[in-house]
C-alpha cells in the first residue's frame, strides 16, 4: 500500500479560500444591480433620495482659503474675515473646503469664487458652490460638525 493518501474531492474544497457558489453568488448580485443601474439612467428615471428643495431662510456667501495643513480662513462678501482656523482647529471646514476645490479641479472654474451657506425651512443647513452645482447637505455629518458651520452664519 502506497504511503501517500489521495486527496479527496472534500479535502480540494477545504483548501478553497472562497467556495465557488459566493464567487459566483456575489457575481450574480454585481450584474443584477449593474442591470438596474442602467436601465434607470437609460429610462432617465427621476432620483428619488434627494431632500426636497424647501425655501431658503438665511443665506450667506463666504470665501473659503485654506492651505493643505488644515487652516482655513472664512471670509465674508466684504473680504472681511469671519473666522480663520489653525490646522488642528480647521477640521470639519477644511475637510468640506478641500471637496469643493476638487469638484472645482473637475469642473475646471476658480478657485476663488464663493460658496453660499444655506438654512432651508426645517433647519437645514447646506453648503452650495454656484460654480459646480455641487451642494452638500450638512446635517448628516453630526452634531458638532454642524455647529462649525452654524457659527459661521452667525457671525453676521
Amino acid at each position: 500500500m502506497s504511503k501517500f493518501v489521495q486527496p479527496t474531492q472534500f479535502q480540494r474544497r477545504e483548501e478553497e479560500l472562497v467556495p465557488r457558489v459566493m464567487v459566483r453568488g456575489v457575481f450574480a448580485l454585481v450584474t443584477i444591480c449593474l442591470i438596474l443601474v442602467c436601465a434607470a439612467r437609460i429610462t432617465n428615471r427621476p432620483l428619488e433620495a434627494t431632500p426636497s428643495q424647501s425655501p431658503i431662510i438665511v443665506e450667506r456667501v463666504v470665501f473659503l482659503s485654506g492651505d493643505s495643513s488644515g487652516a482655513v480662513t472664512v471670509l465674508d462678501a466684504q473680504g472681511s474675515v469671519i473666522v480663520r482656523l489653525s490646522g488642528e482647529d480647521g477640521g470639519f471646514i477644511a475637510g468640506v473646503k478641500r471637496v469643493i476645490d476638487r469638484e472645482r479641479m473637475k469642473y475646471r472654474t476658480s478657485d476663488e469664487a464663493p460658496v453660499l451657506l444655506r438654512i432651508r425651512e426645517g433647519n437645514r443647513l447646506s453648503i452650495h458652490d454656484p460654480s459646480t452645482g455641487f451642494t452638500a447637505e450638512l446635517m448628516g455629518f453630526g452634531a458638532k460638525n454642524l455647529r462649525s458651520f452654524t457659527s459661521l452664519l452667525r457671525s453676521t
